[in-house]
Order: structure tokens, then sequence, then C-alpha cells
């Protein structure tokens, strides 16, 4: 075990989040903490890292243990770059290459006495340094930095950054520090989905123990082997990655309801039999002490009898469901040949997109393309340099941001609901317990409530609008894994247009039949769900850079004057040609990852193609 929790309980605020809670982590687990928001997920990752102290019970580690938990974010010093502080990950290392510069120094004006006693010194330093891989910092550093993505912003100030890339970058220093048990939570919140699946890898390969929460269910499939559903201040351990778990819980969930039901038919018939012997012995005459001792035995033996807790079939959902509203025309979207420039970067670039009535369009890319800004172009927010960006006729327009403003922090749930949805305050009530604001909640500030809770209110007032057409900026941001589900089924049923843009592979696959793929300022439609476009955008991408490499490595090409003198830069091409061909025979043969292995085939079929029209060339000649 690296890690036993036993028997902790934890109230917060009067309500006890867990109460003899349980369990153990192995060596090299890659565990899913999974539950709904507020079932305490983060609270029991807090204890883990020593940041908070359970009320009850105990928390060990195996002897020696280094943890690694993103927390709150810290403040810097205004220099400090972001790179400074993924090379503040390798602090031993740099402490011994310090130490080793300075013998250097002390080396190159050593007398012969001195010089042995240095020289070995110095030779044991380099040895720690080389054990402890101080010569791969470097590797390592532009490893992670090419992977989340950080090449954007790593060399400005830390306190220059936002909030979400300043998480990046502190993510990025955790991973550095490969911690013994690593703590991630939400890891993927402020990822695109390159970063996403390079982080998948990373952590699928990671020789420590991950423990993480996430609700990202392709995610958790891919990188996780055991799940702990945390639900009802219980902790249930599974074995498998998240599907397993759907699978494995709901049989639990059904022999469970069974046994409950059968021993509360037991418990009915126990009750009857007690309330007809206490009956036929008061009936006695005299009254019959017998029965009456019989009844109280079967009492006795209901008292001892372990019950059997009723399962949570049918957990607390939200309860959407959108209001219809009058169609919209045909064309919902249009955007012809658009262009938009933020100084001299260019984020979009001669742009089309159309979008037509009930599509369901999503818009994928790295981050930092242009994704959010096609969104505020279509909102009025943000102007173009070029072309025409408009909606068609009768278009009503709802949209959903990831960061949900308000204006007034100390405004109530109930108030800010009001201001955009015109009902009585009992009917509000009404509607916001959908939604699972249930009694004093809807009386909250607006400042104390969480990402999820935000999220919530904002759906609220969106389902009781009258709108035909949804714009979603990365809506299952904030959202458990029960939440996604329920906003899942409400957009199917939704009668109007949705654009989103999302980086949750599973929403996107649910949900949206037409993928535009946003690179280099240019958007490229596929009509087909994110799986298939991902695949037909891989493809062609690598076809783009195969011919591109295979343009760089050939000979610049001449203009002689006879067919014997052209015929000798054309067998050099040959030549050539056959060696690149040679080169990648020997790659593929040896090649592990498929998508590499792909990428690979690629590059030769296109070398053939080349060699094969150079051969007809040398032929005519």
């Amino acid at each position: 075990m690296i890690c036993k929790i036993q028997e902790i309980s934890k109230m917060l605020g009067g309500n006890t989040i867990f109460e003899d809670l349980t369990l153990d982590v192995r060596s090299g687990d890659k565990l899913g903490i999974v539950g709904r928001n507020g079932s305490g997920k983060t609270t029991l990752f807090k204890m883990i890292a020593g940041i908070e102290k359970p009320d009850q019970g105990t928390i060990t580690f195996k002897k020696g243990t280094k943890i690694g938990y993103l927390a709150q974010i810290p403040t810097f010093e205004n220099h400090i770059t972001g790179k400074d502080l993924l090379y503040d990950a390798f602090e031993d290392i740099r402490l011994l290459q310090q130490k080793m510069s300075e013998l250097e120094h002390e080396l190159a004006v050593a007398d012969s006495e001195i010089l042995e006693k240095l020289l070995k010194q110095y030779g044991d330093i380099q040895e720690k340094f080389t054990l402890q891989g101080g010569y791969g910092i470097d590797s390592e550093i532009d490893k992670v930095i090419q992977g989340l993505q950080l090449s954007g912003f790593v060399n400005q100030t830390f306190s220059s950054l936002s909030g979400g890339e300043q998480t990046k970058i502190m993510l990025g220093q955790l991973l550095l520090t490969r911690p013994q048990l690593l703590l991630l939570d939400e890891p993927t919140n402020h990822l695109d989905l390159y970063a996403i699946e390079w982080l998948e890898e990373y952590l699928v390969n990671y020789s420590g123990t991950v423990v993480l929460i996430s609700h990202d269910r392709y995610f958790l499939d891919t990188v996780v082997t055991n799940v702990a559903d945390l639900e009802d201040g219980m902790l249930t351990l599974y074995h498998g990655n998240y599907s397993s778990f759907l699978i494995e819980k709901e049989e639990k969930l059904t022999r469970e309801f069974q046994q409950y039901e059968e021993q509360q038919k037991k418990i009915k018939k126990m009750r009857e039999a007690i309330k007809r012997l206490k009956i036929w012995a008061n009936q006695a005459v005299p009254p019959n002490a017998g029965l009456h001792r019989q009844a109280r035995n079967m009492e006795r033996a209901l008292e001892r009898m372990e019950k059997v807790r009723k399962p949570l079939i049918d957990p607390k959902k939200m309860n959407l469901t959108f209001d219809a509203a009058p169609r919209s025309g045909k064309e919902v979207v249009i955007m012809e040949s658009v262009s938009r420039c933020f100084g001299d970067k260019k984020i979009l670039n001669d742009t089309d997109m159309h979008v037509y009535w009930k599509d369901r369009l999503a818009i994928v890319g790295r981050n930092g393309t242009g994704k959010t800004t096609i969104l505020n172009i279509l909102r009025g927010e943000e102007t173009i340099d070029i072309g025409e960006a408009r909606f068609g006729s009768n278009v009503r327009l709802g949209y959903l941001s990831q960061h949900f403003e308000i204006g007034d922090p100390k405004a109530r749930l109930i108030d800010i609901f009001r201001g955009e949805v015109n009902v009585s305050e009992g009917e509000a009530r009404h509607i916001l317990a959908k939604f699972m604001f249930y009694g004093p909640d809807v009386f909250k500030r607006v400042a104390d409530l969480s990402g999820g809770e935000r999220m919530r209110l904002r759906l609220a007032q969106l389902m009781h609008q009258d709108i035909n057409c949804l714009i979603l900026d990365e809506p299952t941001n904030h959202l458990d894994i029960d939440s996604c589900e329920v906003l899942e089924e409400a957009l199917d049923d939704f009668s109007g247009t949705i654009i989103a843009v999302s980086h949750d592979r599973y929403f996107l696959n649910k949900l949206f039949s037409r993928t535009v793929w946003l690179e280099n300022g240019k958007l490229t439609t596929y009509e087909g769900p994110f799986e298939w476009a991902r695949e037909k955008w891989v493809e062609f991408s690598s076809k783009q850079n195969s011919e591109k490499e295979i343009k760089e490595q050939l000979p610049i090409k001449k203009s002689p004057t006879t067919k014997q003198e052209n015929k000798v830069p054309l067998e050099h091409q040959i030549n050539e040609l056959e060696k690149i061909i040679s080169d990648l025979e020997n790659q593929i043969n040896v090649e592990a990852d498929w998508s590499i292995y792909e990428s690979l085939s690629l590059k030769k079929l296109h070398a053939e193609e080349q060699l094969e029209q150079l051969m007809e060339k040398w032929l005519e000649l």
C-alpha cells in the first residue's frame, strides 16, 4: 500500500460529508474517483494531500512517499517566467549542476596537491547528476512544453498569464517532479483535445501512482484501472475502467435492490405475524402468555436483523427541457470570406462556414486557434476585418459560456434568475428546484456559487427563454458526469440548431453530426462526428506533412539544356528517393506505435509515387 485511508469522517458547515470512509491505494494504481458535485471528492483529495485533516480516522502513507497535488495557484515574484517554474521541478539536479560548475572553476586554477581530490569530488557529483537524469532535463521540459502546448506563453512572466495558463504551467511542473503519488483534480479542464490525448498517454506510462478526479469519460476510460465511487457519504471500489464501472455498478444496484425488496417482504410478513400473535393472545380467555412470548421473541429477532440499505437507484438530477420556439429560416449562420487579426496574428483567414436549421455543429481545434473568437463574432462581441458574418432570418439566440460572469457578486441566485426569466418568486423557486437548488439554496449569493452551480443557474435561465439556436462554449466544463448526461439528453431533444465548442470527446461524439476543424485560420468541415472527423484530419495532415518533407529532402531541380545533362540530376534524385524509401522501411519494421506507423507508411507511399514519376521521366530521356 502506498496510501491507507481508515474510517475517516468529515463534517463541513454542520453537514456530514462522509463517515467511516475506508480506501486502500496500492503502488502503481491508476485510480479514478467519481461522484456528484458536492459529494466530497475534492475534500478527500485535500485530506490525502495534508491540506485538511479528517475529524476522525487516519490516513497513512508508505515511508518516504512524495505527494504531488495541484491546489491553489501560488504567487511568485514578477520576474519569474513559466519556464523558470518548470526548471524548478529539478531543484536537486540544478544544485548538483551548480556544484559541478563551481568545481570546474576551482579545477581550472587548482595546483597539483589538491587536483586529485577535486577530480574525485567532481566525479562523484557528476555520477549523481547522470544517475538522476541531469543531462535529460531540457528534453523532459521540452516534452512537457510541447505536450501541454505551453510554447505560446512559457517564456512570459508567470504573473502576467491568465488563470488557465497558470494552471497549465503548474500542471507541467507537477508532472516533471514525478511524485510517487500524483493527485490530479479535473486535470483536463484547461486543456484542448491534443493536450488531453498527450496527458492520457503520459499518465498511462507513468511509473508512479495516479489518483484523479475527472468528469471526462473518455479520459477516465483510457487512464484508470480502478474506480472509487463516492456516493451518499460511502466509497465503493470497482476494478476496471469507467465503462466497466458503469456495468458493474448497474449490476450491483440491481442485486442490492433485489436483496432489499426480499428483506422488506420478510419484515412485512414478520410484522403481520407479530400483530396476529398479539391479537390471538389478547382474545384468549384468560390472555395467552405463551403467544405474547412468541410475539416478543419475533420482535427481538426483527430488531437484531441487519437491515439492508435501500440503494440509490435514481438520484436527484436536473430536470432539463427546452421551451419550444418558432423555427428560424433555413440558413442560420452565414460566414463568407471572414478574416480577423489581433495585431500581427491572423486568427481567421478567408474563412467560410454555413450552418443550417437543426444542424448539430461542433467547432474543434487547438487552444488559441480562434474557436471562441468565432462564437464572439456570431454574437456580435467581436468585429471582423473582411468578409460577411451574420445570422439568417428569425434566429433567436441562447448563449452558454464556460465563464458565467455576473455583475453584482452580492446578488441573490433567485434575483439573477428572475432578471432573465419573468416569473413570480414562487414559480422561480419551483423552476430552480428542478435544477437542484432546494429551499434556502435559492437565496445564496452569486459570489458563493461553485462553477457547477453557476452553470446550472445559466441552464435554468436558458431553458425558459424563447430560443431556437443554442451557442455553447465548453458547456460540460464544470458539470459532474450525471449533470453532463442530463444536459446531453436535453440537447438531444432540442428542436433547434446547436453550435458548440468543446473538448469533451464523449459529448462531441454523442450529439454532433457535423464537425468543423479550425487550424491555421482555416475551417475544414467534415460531415460526421468528432472521432470520424479526427481520423480524416490526421490522414489529411499526415499527407500534407509527408509531401512537404519529401519536397524538402529532394535536391533542387536544375534546368539543363540537353537530354544527357538532364539525366544526371534525375539519377541523383532517384538515388536520394530510394535511400529515403529504404530508411522509411527500416523505421516501419521496428515501429510499435500505431499512429507513427501509419504516418511513416503514408510517407513511404508518397515517396514511391514520386519515384515512379521520376523513373518514367528518366526512361523518356
